[in-house]
């Protein structure tokens, strides 16, 4: 069984930057895309980025396009989020999970149960 766990998150002002972590265990990390997903209270759960399992293709949602880099050390069964030029719109719980590929996750299709998520909170 895949477990998933999320950290790095804090508090920030706007315009700062902050680095998530997702550590994978429980399956063979390399072989599958990842995605960060982000969720506020009173909305679903939305996808952030993603990316797949070689880290050679790569998807941002538009509102963190830019700002946003997703990377992953399949040596460390690892996943990153640098998130960068925060603003208080990204306030969120933010998790990872597995998928397919790149295309899968941005249907809405995950694997794994997910985490306990890291929360970030951008200030004005």
């Amino acid at each position: 069984q895949v477990q998933l766990v999320e950290s790095g998150g804090g508090l920030v002002q706007a315009g700062g930057s902050l680095r998530l972590s997702c550590a994978v265990s429980g399956r063979a990390f390399s072989s599958y895309a990842m995605g960060w997903y982000r969720q506020t209270p009173g909305k679903e759960r939305e996808i952030v980025a993603a990316i797949d399992w070689s880290g050679a293709s790569t998807y941002y949602a538009d509102s963190v396009n830019g700002r946003f880099t997703i990377s992953r050390d399949n040596a460390k069964n690892t996943v990153y989020l640098q998130m960068n030029s925060l603003t208080p719109e990204d306030t969120a719980a933010y998790y990872c999970n597995l998928g397919l590929s790149v295309l899968s996750i941005r249907r809405g299709n995950s694997i794994g149960t997910w985490g306990q998520g890291t929360l970030v909170t951008v200030s004005s």
